[in-house]
Formats: structure tokens, C-alpha cells, sequence
């Protein structure tokens, strides 16, 4: 198969589809298990993120027209949404709580939606916007940048973000 980013990009959005499922199949008692797809979530969902945020999303930007402006804007936004609060804060939630698994939830629909529109509408347009060798060369990268000391650096540190405070 040729090599193409927004097929990887699509098929690790359905890798997490999958992982969000299975904790929504989950319990309270289910502690370890629901850890254990916390930590799975985060190693799919943080490396697939900062490499859209630091390549993918800029070199789109340069090439959209005033609709692709607005696709990308609102897709930056959604990843801060999802990295500031929505994920940090599910993370302060013990695992064998309802709380955990509403956040969880909150978390895994955040994420569908965001996969979505950016499948059908950002997607869509980087077909227009980038050439079959350009896609292929940003996989390449991609795939590159997964296993690099830059990449392991900003998963520790979008890992270890503590919660937002609340104010109130």
C-alpha cells in the first residue's frame, strides 16, 4: 500500500474509537483495566496531536483558502480543549469512579468529533492541497518523528500537565 498520512491519521483515529469503546464496556471494579486504556488513550491520542499541531496544521495553514482558515482554526482549538482540560481533567478522577468513566466518556466523544470533522472536512481539502508525494513524505515523517527524543518530550510534557486550577 502507498504510503499516505491521512490514512495513518484515519486509522489511528479508529484505533482510538476502538480504545474509547472499550472503556465505555467498562466498570468501577474494572481499576487496572481502565488505567491500563487511560495510558494506551494517552500514548495514541499525544503523539498523534503534537505532530498535527507542530507539521501537519502549519503546512496546511500556509495553503488554505478563507474555508480552510476556519477548518484549521477550529481544529486547533478542539486539540487545546482536549489537551488544557478536558484530558488533565479526567486524569484527577480515580479510575474506579463514575466520574472517571463520565469524563472518560466526555473525553472519547471530544475525540470521535474531532476525528470526524477533521476526516471529512480538513482531510478532504489536504487531498486538494497536497500532492500524492507530499502525503507520503509527511507519513514518512511522521513515522520518523514517533520514535525521536523531540517526540518522546512532548509526550512527557503534555503527559505530566497537571489539572487547570478551578476558579471560582
Amino acid at each position: 500500500m502507498k504510503r499516505d498520512i491521512l490514512k495513518t491519521l484515519q486509522a489511528e483515529h479508529d484505533h482510538l474509537r476502538s480504545l474509547f469503546a472499550d472503556m465505555d464496556e467498562t466498570t468501577e471494579r474494572a481499576k487496572k483495566g481502565r488505567a491500563e486504556l487511560l495510558t494506551e488513550i494517552e500514548l495514541g491520542l499525544i503523539p498523534h496531536a503534537k505532530w498535527e499541531e507542530l507539521y501537519l496544521y502549519p503546512a496546511f495553514k500556509e495553503r488554505a483558502d478563507r474555508e480552510g482558515l476556519k477548518t484549521h482554526a477550529e481544529a486547533v482549538q478542539e486539540h487545546r480543549a482536549v489537551e488544557l482540560t478536558v484530558l488533565p481533567d479526567l486524569k484527577t478522577k480515580p479510575v474506579d469512579s463514575t466520574e472517571f468513566a463520565g469524563s472518560a466518556k466526555v473525553l472519547g466523544e471530544f475525540v470521535d468529533h474531532h476525528a470526524t470533522e477533521e476526516e471529512k472536512t480538513m482531510f478532504k481539502m489536504a487531498r486538494k492541497l497536497f500532492s500524492a508525494e507530499e502525503l507520503a513524505a509527511f507519513d514518512e515523517q511522521y513515522e520518523e518523528w514517533k520514535s525521536s527524543p523531540e517526540a518522546a518530550k512532548e509526550f512527557k510534557n503534555a503527559a505530566s500537565q497537571p489539572a487547570p486550577v478551578a476558579v471560582g
